[in-house]
C-alpha cells in the first residue's frame, strides 16, 4: 500500500496553488497596513495628541484666569451677577483639570505604547518573513509537485477520473486515480 499514489485531482492541485498566490497578496497587504496603523497611532499619540492637549491646557488656563478674574471683580463691586460668574469659574477649573488629566493619560499611553506594541510588532514582522520567504517556497514545491504527478500520469498511460456515478470514465484532462508501481 505505501508504493500506490492515489491521485484524484491534479486540477484540485493547480487551484490550491493559485488561491495560495491570491491569499499571499491579501495576507501581504494585511500585514502592511496593520504596521502603517501601528506607526501613524505613534505618531498619534507622539504628536498630535500630545501637542493638541498642551495647547488645550493654555487656552482653558487663560480661560480659567479670565474667569477667575472676573468673579473677584465681581465680588468686589458687587456689580454683576456673582452666582454665574462663580459657575463660569467652576466650569473653567473643570475643563482645565480635565485637559491636564488628558495630556497626562497620553503621555502614560505614550510611554507605554511601544511596550505593549513592540512584541507585536516583531510577531508581525515575523509573519511578513514566513510570507516573503517560506510561503513562496511552498508555492514553488507545488508546482514541482503537479509537474511531477502530471509526469507520473503520463507515464503510466491514460489518466482516469470517476464520474458522478463513481465509474472510472477515461480522460486526459489531469484528473486521475492512478497507482503507482515500482
Amino acid at each position: 500500500m505505501a508504493d500506490q499514489a492515489k491521485v484524484t485531482s491534479l486540477d484540485a492541485l493547480e487551484t490550491f496553488r493559485a488561491q495560495l498566490i491570491v491569499f499571499l497578496s491579501k495576507a501581504r497587504r494585511s500585514v502592511d497596513e496593520v504596521r502603517d496603523a501601528t506607526r501613524r497611532t505613534k505618531q498619534w499619540l507622539e504628536n498630535d495628541q500630545q501637542l493638541h492637549w498642551e495647547s488645550q491646557i493654555k487656552i482653558r488656563r487663560r480661560a480659567f484666569d479670565l474667569a477667575n478674574q472676573e468673579y473677584f471683580s465681581a465680588r468686589l463691586s458687587e456689580f454683576g451677577d456673582k452666582m454665574t460668574r462663580q459657575q463660569r469659574v467652576r466650569k473653567c477649573k473643570a475643563a482645565l483639570e480635565e485637559a491636564e488629566e488628558k495630556l497626562r493619560a497620553t503621555k502614560k499611553w505614550n510611554q507605554n505604547f511601544e511596550s505593549l506594541a513592540d512584541p507585536l510588532s516583531k510577531r508581525l514582522e515575523q509573519l511578513r518573513q514566513f510570507l516573503d520567504d517560506d510561503m513562496p517556497k511552498a508555492v514553488n514545491y507545488l508546482v514541482q509537485a503537479q509537474r511531477t504527478l502530471e509526469d507520473y500520469a503520463g507515464v503510466h498511460g491514460p489518466v482516469m477520473a470517476t464520474g458522478p456515478t463513481g465509474a472510472a470514465i477515461g480522460s486526459t484532462t489531469g484528473a486521475a486515480e492512478t497507482e503507482a508501481h515500482p
